[in-house]
């Protein structure tokens, strides 16, 4: 398998900045065809807790700036976005979470915002009556993995309860939930 760190090894690259197409691409030309792709997410539902893992199973996309395609020209091509996420591989990591005694939600919907910045109050409090956790990386990834017909699920760690909650984000937090769970993303084969 292949491991493609999207913000660089340093984490240096923001979410806005990531050539997601140049990464998709190399991931295809080296024989990948399936993505189990790690995101740090914030809750929008009470339920979903940080500490949690989130498989979503559906995605909104708010992001404004961003490389949504491969096909831009002159060619035309339409990709079903239906079921954007692998059901095969959500089910399958689904049950491994399980198996190795994580708390672990599979189906959801995941809003997709532009980065780097976190949402407003009022963004947040919008964005509950849609989705259930929200991120800055999966769109347009899923996308450019779907064209080239590559099949891509996420494996969503929550890191906080996102703004609409009383407290706002805190980076520290956040960083501190990540460390505690980077060693779950790597127990998971399928």
């Amino acid at each position: 398998g292949s491991i493609l760190p999207r913000h660089g090894k340093k984490h240096t690259i923001p979410p806005h900045k990531v050539n997601y197409r140049a990464n998709i691409w190399a991931l295809q030309k080296q024989g990948v065809e399936r993505i189990i792709s790690a995101n740090a997410v914030g809750s929008l539902k009470q339920e979903y807790a940080p500490g949690m893992m989130f498989i979503p199973d559906q995605f909104i996309d708010f992001t404004k700036r961003r490389e949504l395609t491969f096909y831009d020209g002159p060619d035309v091509y339409h990709v079903s976005s239906a079921d954007p996420f692998c059901p095969e591989m959500n089910e399958a990591i689904g049950k491994q979470s399980r198996k190795l005694g994580y708390d672990t939600h599979v189906g959801g919907t995941y809003a997709c915002i532009e980065g780097p910045r976190f949402s407003t109050r009022a963004e947040s409090k919008m964005l509950r009556q849609f989705a259930d956790i929200i991120g800055m990386t999966v769109v347009p990834e899923i996308n450019l993995a779907n064209e080239l017909a590559m099949c891509y699920t996420s494996l969503a760690t929550i890191t906080d309860y996102d703004v609409w909650a009383e407290e706002p984000v805190d980076t520290k937090e956040v960083l501190r939930i990540l460390k505690e769970n980077e060693d779950k993303s790597t127990k998971y084969t399928i």
